[in-house]
C-alpha cells in the first residue's frame, strides 16, 4: 500500500507540474500554440525591409529576420508545423493592428522611439536611419530652410511627418504639408512635381530613388530632421514570455554573424524584382549593435 501511495503522489506531482507548465503559457505564445499559426504584418513598398516581389509575395530584410523569429517560436512551443499568415499593414494601421491582436510581429521599417514604446514593444535594433528629404536636382534646394512656403509630402502615421510638422513650426517655414497613404505615393508626388520634397528615413528614400525611372534626377538632403534612429521588429507590449523568445532569436542571429550576412544580401547586392543594388554597407554603429543587441529607443545609445 505504501508503494502505491508513493506512486500516486509521484503521478500527482507530475500532473501538477504539467498543469503549471500549461498555465505558464500566456499571451501571444498561448494564442500561437492554440491556433497553430502566427501572423506577420508586412509593408508593400518599404524596400528593402518589407515589400512585394513580382509574385506579390512579401520579401525583404525585415521579413528574413521575422522568419528567424518564427523558427524560434516553433522550437519553443515544440510544434511540428507552424502556419505563417501574412497581413498587410501601413504606417497608419501597424500599431492598431498589433494592439488589437490582428498581427503578432510587424516586419518592416518601424522606428523604435519612446512614444511608441508606450504602446508596443520592439525586438533588438536591426537598422539605424535618419530623417531626411529627397528632391529633384532641378528644384535647387540646399537646406531645410529652402522648404519655406513649399509643398512638402510625408507618409501618414510616421515619425517623419511629426518631425516635419514640428520643424515647420519651430523654423517658421510655412510649408504646406501633405500626408500620403504610403511611401510610393509620397515619392510619386515629388516625381510628378506635386510636392517639392518628400521627408522620410534616408534608407527608404535611397531605395525609392534607386528604383525610379531617372535616379540621377534626385538628391537626398545632407540636412536631417533627426539623429540616427533605430528600427525594430514590433510586437505587443507587456508580453514578457513572447518578447523573451523574440529577443533571444534576434540576439542569436546578430551575434552569430548570420545577421550581417542577411544585411549584406539586402543592402550590398542586387535584390529582386528589378536587380537594384542600394550599395549601403553596414555602418560601424550597426556593427556595434549586432555585437551587443539592444531595444533602446534612445538615439544617443547608438553612437
Amino acid at each position: 500500500m505504501k508503494y502505491f501511495r508513493h506512486i500516486g503522489l509521484a503521478l500527482a506531482a507530475t500532473f501538477a507540474v504539467s498543469q503549471a507548465g500549461a498555465q505558464e503559457l500566456t499571451g501571444t505564445l498561448k494564442n500561437i500554440k492554440d491556433t497553430g499559426a502566427i501572423t506577420l504584418g508586412f509593408r508593400d513598398s518599404s524596400i528593402p525591409f518589407s515589400y512585394l516581389d513580382d509574385n506579390q509575395k512579401p520579401i525583404g530584410y525585415a521579413m528574413d529576420i521575422c522568419y528567424k523569429i518564427v523558427d524560434a517560436v516553433k522550437k519553443e512551443l515544440k510544434l511540428d508545423k507552424l502556419e505563417v499568415k501574412l497581413n498587410p499593414v501601413t504606417s497608419a494601421t501597424r500599431i492598431p493592428l498589433m494592439a488589437n491582436g490582428t498581427i503578432d510581429l510587424e516586419c518592416g521599417s518601424t522606428t523604435n522611439n519612446v512614444d511608441r514604446q508606450k504602446q508596443v514593444a520592439f525586438a533588438p535594433t536591426h537598422f539605424l536611419t535618419a530623417s531626411r528629404y529627397v528632391f529633384k536636382k532641378s528644384s535647387g534646394l540646399k537646406s531645410i530652410d529652402d522648404l519655406k512656403g513649399k509643398t512638402v509630402v510625408s507618409t501618414a502615421g510616421t515619425t517623419n511627418i511629426k518631425q516635419l510638422t514640428e520643424a515647420n513650426v519651430a523654423k517658421g517655414l510655412g510649408a504646406n504639408i501633405i500626408p500620403a497613404k504610403d511611401h510610393a505615393e509620397s515619392f510619386l508626388m515629388v516625381e510628378t512635381d506635386r510636392a517639392v520634397a518628400f521627408v522620410m528615413d534616408d534608407i527608404l528614400l535611397a531605395s525609392l530613388v534607386a528604383g525610379s525611372k531617372s535616379p540621377d534626377d534626385y538628391v537626398i538632403s545632407k540636412d536631417a530632421f533627426s539623429k540616427p534612429e533605430p528600427y525594430g521588429i514590433m510586437l505587443r507590449k507587456d508580453d514578457a514570455p513572447f518578447k523573451k523568445v523574440v529577443d533571444a532569436a534576434v540576439g542569436a542571429l546578430y551575434t552569430s554573424g548570420e545577421g550581417q550576412k542577411i544585411y549584406e544580401k539586402w543592402f550590398t547586392q542586387k535584390i529582386p524584382p528589378k536587380g537594384l543594388n542600394l550599395n549601403t554597407p553596414i555602418s560601424a554603429e550597426l556593427k556595434n549593435e549586432f555585437a551587443k543587441p539592444s531595444d533602446s529607443p534612445n538615439p544617443d545609445d547608438y553612437k
